[in-house]
């Protein structure tokens, strides 16, 4: 959107994907980086670069791919995202194995452990189904993250060409977790500067209008959900999805949820709501053309939505279930001009800029994923500054789900994925801007089973069982079990306890019974023996 807006081959493509880093690593954002153009970070396990002494990775030279991109953007060496991320790092570390991160400190997508040996498939829920406590820890999450400076990476608040030939004006920038993400999203999609003030390439973006927008947001999601993991400390969080399908208003924009309209100024966050509070980054990219600078990632006002007071012949109304059936019904995930005016394209028809039912490109209305930010009417209706609004999350949650179901239902190979010619950043082998570790646009046009997460109502029937009503079980007794085994250990030993006191007090009890019977005959055979023999003598005295 622009403007307003299973099995071995699974193995092998698991050693080909990555996890858990983004933008640029504090370690990297020095002048000794900037001058060598080397990003290759030790893992404090060994104190190695890259933990090449554990086997966890080496540093090496970055090869990007040489493909032709396509026409869109006719400039070269200017931007410098330009052949990511040569414009900063020609070295970079890589990952062996099942690890991953900038200096190989993480484990792949799915994988955790010690040594990321272990495999795990969690799964997103739907926010509605969730309990009115989980839904609270999600949005407590959201506020941590929005306030917690992030300790691993750190924003660049000036281009290349600012910090000098030899990196002797470093400029990036602390940015907290949540707002980390919003400048990524910011800055991937940003104008290219082509000198003077507003003086700017419009008709560029590396994450949206071509193939790359859903394997994009796909990572970026996936790292978004890991940074929150790592804060809170809950690796069993996953990013939780609004469907909005036949929706009539946006059901989410409740004080209880993602925040209600303020009963003062209906632009607003109700005040009863946490992200009334909420300051946002990146919304003024006119005024960052006018200037020829970056985002420096400053407040610029409050959250602002309105959902439903959005210009309706832009968007007639929220997606219906039978949109989205449609557009999972095209087979063809790209189509001749690659980018938004292709039709019959899957890509295209998902991300709004194509009529659902038909797959042809339309102009002047918005559809699918991009009525959806246009619904919102606030800041969530503009690109650059669309990941300010939390309903960003669920919302391309539900989109990534629906990609989900047309790679399930069209089993794609990755030859359908451009190699050549896409805009800009789209193409096939393009590294993703602006992501370090490095993720490669087809690496990610597979199935999110391979990443290790799933989506609650695409499981099976019995799946979903488990996912409802045994796994928050399981998950509890999990958080608890060393408790329980504890009291199983006292029980077991309380009740050997208990059971040698009743065998001693039987076996006291039996023993006592049988003195006072020996006691009775005692007295009475001595007199019968007595009798006898004194019968006897008596007898015989007699006698």
């Amino acid at each position: 959107m622009r403007g307003p807006y299973v099995c071995a081959v699974v193995l092998v493509v698991l050693q080909l994907l990555g996890c858990c880093v983004a933008q640029f690593p504090r370690l990297c954002a020095t002048s000794e980086a900037l001058r060598t153009k080397e990003c290759c970070p030790a893992w404090q396990g060994d104190g190695s670069a890259c933990g090449a002494m554990s086997g966890r990775g080496f540093c090496t030279e970055v090869e990007v791919s040489e493909e032709p991109w396509g026409p869109q953007y006719p400039h070269r060496g200017i931007d410098d995202r330009e052949r990511w991320p040569l414009a900063f790092f020609n070295r970079t570390c890589r990952c062996a194995g099942n690890y991953d991160g900038f200096n190989c400190g993480e484990c792949r997508f799915g994988y955790r452990g010690p040594g990321c040996g272990e495999f795990r498939e969690s799964v997103r829920p739907n926010i509605l189904t969730l309990s009115v406590a989980e839904q609270q820890r999600f949005i407590s999450y959201l506020n941590l993250a929005k306030n917690t400076v992030n300790p691993d990476y750190v924003i660049t608040t000036g281009t290349r060409a600012e910090m000098g030939v030899d990196g002797e004006n470093p400029m990036f920038s602390d940015v907290n977790t949540y707002d980390l993400f919003v400048w990524i999203h910011y800055y991937v999609s940003r104008d290219a500067f082509l000198g003077g003030p507003g003086n700017v390439w419009r008709d560029i973006d590396f994450a949206h209008e071509s193939a790359a927008f859903l394997p994009w947001h796909r990572v970026f999601l996936l790292l978004w959900e890991h940074e929150i993991q790592k804060i809170t400390g809950d690796f069993n969080f996953t990013i939780p999805y609004w469907d909005w399908r036949d929706a009539q208003a946006c059901d989410v924009c409740t004080d209880a949820l993602m925040g209600g309209r303020s009963s003062l100024n209906p632009n607003l966050i109700s005040p009863a709501s946490v992200f009334s509070s909420w300051k946002v980054i990146c919304t003024q990219p006119e005024e960052y053309n006018i200037q020829e600078t970056l985002c420096k990632a400053n407040g610029e006002g409050p959250l602002l939505r309105n959902p439903g007071n959005h210009d309706p012949g832009r968007v007639t109304r929220l997606p219906t279930s039978a949109d989205v059936d449609a557009v999972v019904g095209l087979t063809e995930y790209e189509t001749d001009t690659l980018d938004r005016f292709a039709n019959g394209s899957f890509r295209n028809a998902l991300e709004g800029f194509a009529n659902p039912e038909t797959g042809m490109a339309i102009t002047g209305q918005s559809t699918m994923h991009n009525s959806v930010h246009m619904f919102m009417n606030g800041s969530m209706s503009s690109v650059q500054g669309s990941a300010n609004d939390p309903i960003f999350l669920l919302h391309h949650a539900f989109i990534d789900s629906i990609f989900e179901r047309w790679l399930r239902t069209h089993t794609p190979p990755r030859i359908l994925y451009p190699r050549t010619n896409a805009p800009i950043g789209h193409n096939d082998g393009y590294y993703m801007v602006p992501f370090l570790s490095l993720y490669r646009n087809g690496d990610y046009f597979v199935t999110n089973k391979v990443l290790g997460y799933e989506y609650a109502y695409l499981l099976d029937p019995g799946q979903r069982f488990v996912q409802e009503f045994l796994t928050p079980y399981l998950q509890q007794a999990q958080d608890i079990w060393q408790w329980l085994l504890g009291a199983g250990i006292l029980g077991a030993l309380i009740a050997t306890l208990v059971s040698a006191v009743v065998v001693v007090a039987i076996r006291r009890r039996k023993r006592s019974n049988r003195r006072k019977l020996q006691s009775i005959y005692g007295e009475r055979q001595p007199l019968l023996n007595s009798s006898s023999e004194e019968g006897s003598a008596s007898y015989q005295t007699t006698m």
